[in-house]
This record gives C-alpha cells, sequence and structure tokens, in this order.
C-alpha cells in the first residue's frame, strides 16, 4: 500500500515501563502517522477489539497482546502489525494473510536473555534476592548457597541462546551437558558440550537451563516425570516460553522438595496472576519475562518498528521479510 494520503492510525500496545517514545525516532512518521501508545494490558476481548478498531496498524511488544483471528476480523481498519522480533506466536499468521494484513517483524538480541539466564542462575544458587529481601527488614545471613565451578549445567536446548549460556557455564568451571531433538555429537561439541540422552540431560544436571523454542513438540516437555528424574539438590531454570514445562507439574514439585529450586522468567499466563503459587513459593525465584527487556533491545525493536511502518507507507520493502503462515 503506497503514498497513503491520510495519515496511518499507529497503536503501540503493551508499553508497560512508558518508554516507546524515547526508544526511536518517532518524528520520521511526523504528518504520516499518528502514534498512540497504551501502556496497560487489557485480557478482555471486546475492551481490546474496541480499543484497536480505530486504528490501521498495531506495534506489539513481543507476544504480550495475543492477536487471535476472532480479534483480527474485529478490527476493520487493520493492515500493518509491526511485531517485535523474529517470530510471534501469538499471531494468527493464516488469519492475517486472509486479511490481508502485512506483519513485519523487527531485528533483535539475544544477549540479554543470555545475560539474564545467568543471572538467575546465580541468584538462585547464592539466594541474592532472599539474603537482600532479608537484610531490608533488618536480619542479617540465612542461607547457604552452592558455587557453580565443578558442578554440571544441564542446557535443553542448544540454539543461539543455549550455546551463549554454555559458554558462560563453561567460563565458570562446569561441565556442560546438553540434549535437544536433532542435536548432533558435533554440534554440541563445537559449543563445549557434550550430547546425553535426555533422561541422562535431567539426571545429571545441577542447574538445567531451558532454550527452547515453543512449538507442539516442545509444549509440555518437562513434565511430571522429568521433574522427577531431577536431582533433590537440582535447580530449574527457564528463560524461554513457559508451556515447554508442564506448570502444575512444577508446582507440586516445588511444593513437595523434589527438586531444590526453579528461576523463572516466563509464564503460561502473563502478567502472572496475583495468587500464582509462583509468587509465594519459598523456593522459586521469579521476574517478569524480562529476558528481553533492555534498552539496547527495545532500540533494536523500536527503531526497526519505525522503519518498517515507513517502508509500508512507501510502499517499499520491509527491513525484514514479512511473516507468513508457512513460518
Amino acid at each position: 500500500m503506497a503514498h497513503v494520503h491520510e495519515p496511518l492510525k499507529l497503536a503501540i500496545l503493551d508499553d508497560y515501563q512508558n518508554v516507546a517514545l524515547a526508544m526511536a525516532d518517532w518524528s520520521r512518521l511526523k504528518g504520516r502517522a499518528e502514534v498512540t501508545v497504551f501502556a496497560d494490558p487489557l485480557d478482555d476481548q471486546d475492551a481490546l477489539a474496541e480499543r484497536l478498531a480505530p486504528f490501521d496498524a498495531l506495534c506489539v511488544m513481543r507476544e504480550r497482546t495475543p492477536l487471535p483471528a476472532p480479534l483480527l476480523n474485529r478490527l476493520p481498519r487493520l493492515k500493518l502489525i509491526v511485531s517485535t522480533g523474529r517470530r510471534n506466536a501469538s499471531i494468527d499468521l493464516a488469519a492475517a494473510a486472509a486479511r490481508g494484513v502485512t506483519v513485519a517483524p523487527t531485528g533483535y538480541s539475544s544477549t540479554s536473555t543470555v545475560e539474564l539466564t545467568f543471572g538467575l542462575i546465580l541468584a538462585s544458587c547464592r539466594f541474592i534476592a532472599a539474603e537482600n529481601a532479608r537484610l531490608r527488614t533488618g536480619l542479617w545471613q540465612g542461607f547457604v548457597g552452592t558455587t557453580l565451578k565443578g558442578r554440571t549445567l544441564g542446557v535443553l536446548g542448544l540454539g543461539n541462546i543455549g550455546r551463549e549460556v554454555a559458554r558462560l557455564g563453561r567460563a565458570f568451571g562446569m561441565e556442560v551437558l546438553a540434549w535437544s531433538q536433532n542435536l548432533t555429537p558435533e554440534r554440541a561439541e563445537a559449543a563445549g558440550a557434550r550430547l546425553v540422552s535426555r533422561d541422562e540431560l535431567f539426571a545429571s544436571a545441577d542447574v538445567l537451563t531451558i532454550h527452547l523454542v515453543l512449538s507442539g513438540r516442545t509444549r509440555g516437555l518437562v513434565g511430571a516425570a522429568e521433574l522427577a528424574g531431577m536431582k533433590k539438590t537440582a535447580r530449574l531454570v527457564n528463560t524461554a516460553r513457559g508451556p515447554i514445562v508442564d506448570e502444575a507439574a512444577l508446582v507440586e514439585a516445588l511444593r513437595h522438595g523434589r527438586i531444590a529450586g526453579a528461576a523463572i522468567d516466563v509464564f503460561d499466563r502473563e502478567p502472572l496472576p496475583h495468587d500464582h503459587p509462583f509468587r509465594s513459593l519459598p523456593n522459586v525465584l521469579a521476574t517478569p519475562h524480562v529476558g528481553y527487556v533492555a534498552e539496547d533491545v527495545y532500540r533494536i525493536f523500536y527503531g526497526d518498528a519505525v522503519e518498517a511502518t515507513l517502508a509500508f507507507l512507501d510502499g517499499r520493502p520491509l527491513p525484514h521479510p514479512a511473516l507468513t503462515p508457512k513460518e
């Protein structure tokens, strides 16, 4: 769609920290697009449809607001969705394509997620958050942590993020084991890890960290049987996607001390419900899906969002190929 004369009405969704407008030069859209920012998440589909119906374009932050077919079908003006990141499983791409809606991804950097993963590992093993909370209430030492050197890091998924986490594990003197469905011994060795069976990965890991893409074959991959196969002293770390782990099974394992703890950044439902056990279990360290929430990443996301919107308005190729149902 080239040379739109009426300004494009663009909504930026779920700007939780109210920083979107400061992370890119949105003035480049002046006179060509009217930008509205929404900071609050909406779960109610009727309220969401009413809010979004006046807009021609949406800029969505990762998967904070899902865009299923029933919602897309209630947005008659919608022509463009800019989705931050390289993929977004919460957008019904087939429905968008059927409606003639372009879904434009942005660039991405995984560095922030890699760093957060190891931050969670260290914080969980050394009780950093718990000791900080005690100190703030006037207390002193309360826990005895464990070191990483000489212990075993199990990496479930040795892709871009998993490889970097494995590298950091080696830097801390850990033995690194890995497994995923298509992983070969050669690829594992190239990443400084040793390929083992899935059962051996769970049985051997002192820290097991998940770095898989959520799909039909990975949903629920870590269930009660896998958790039961872990050491009682082991810790589970998940900065990938919540549904890869059977959440109810993990809650039970933690409640009964079948594993020592979990450090979690992703959940089945986000934002996490106020009464969720992860908010109160003493052996859980939880963060609110902040793996990608870093200034460097936001500048890529929103900078590319401006570029994608301009390309769409000009009828030029998008900076990154549009997402299609086949992807």
